[in-house]
């Protein structure tokens, strides 16, 4: 730290050094303990396929899929972590109004990831599931790799954790007057189209998990431009009153 309180370069890379270093053992903590309960935790991801049967297609894929679901088990329960040394590490660059904004952007980011894989897993799974397996036929029958399950699995429920935070987003750059409510709602049918093309991209190419994953993207955006109302009077207000 500088005479004048401020950080130098060094000062910078030292601390994102230490910060880097306590999230890996964090993940690795995390993923020690998962691995303990992987046998728990590989039942709870089957749930959503049903009685369908996995299988293993070497010698050594059960074991790789054990390790596979405890790392991302512990992953996922290290975001709060992750978020908070995020936090941390920016914090002494920030004014104070900043730093509630990103404490409260944090809290409210990782409840939202929550809700988001919550989501994925007691609704869009088991139906994207059963649409898709409903292709089988007295030809065809579903040999599903569990190493292949488990990739799918937790790529979709990556991707609706992040797709819940975009009111989130919306709404801290809209605090940050980066965007306002008009220029949201004027970019609305970009936004629709993009929402669409998005889901073809991040989801298997099946319609249904398409609309499951484009919908929900299309009713948080709406929520965030009703938000964002919300905060341009609020703001115009303070403005007014000031003046």
């Amino acid at each position: 730290m500088s005479s004048s309180g401020s950080m130098s370069l060094t000062d910078h890379l030292t601390e994102l050094r230490k910060r880097l270093l306590i999230i890996v053992i964090s993940v690795g903590i995390f993923f020690l303990a998962s691995y303990y309960f992987s046998s728990h935790l590989l039942e709870l991801i089957q749930n959503p396929i049903g009685e369908e049967k996995l299988v293993f297609l070497s010698p050594t894929e059960a074991f790789i899929s054990h390790i596979k679901i405890s790392f991302y088990s512990g992953l996922f329960l290290s975001i709060p972590l992750i978020l908070f040394h995020i936090w941390k590490f920016c914090a002494p660059g920030l004014f104070k109004k900043e730093k509630k904004y990103l404490a409260s952007f944090i809290l409210i980011s990782s409840c939202s990831f929550i809700i988001g894989a919550f989501f994925c897993y007691l609704l869009i799974l088991p139906y994207g599931l059963n649409f898709l397996l409903s292709f089988a036929s007295d030809n065809l029958s579903p040999q599903i790799s569990i190493a292949f399950y488990i990739s799918f699995v937790f790529k979709l429920i990556l991707i609706f954790g992040l797709v819940f935070q975009v009111p989130l987003i919306v709404i801290l750059l809209v605090k940050m007057r980066v965007l306002s409510a008009s220029t949201l709602s004027n970019n609305r049918g970009y936004v629709f189209v993009g929402s669409f093309a998005a889901s073809a991209i991040l989801t298997p190419p099946d319609v249904v998990t398409q609309i499951f994953l484009a919908l929900p993207l299309i009713i948080l955006f709406e929520i965030s431009i009703i938000a964002a109302r919300f905060i341009d009077s609020s703001q115009k207000t303070k403005q007014d009153n000031h003046e």
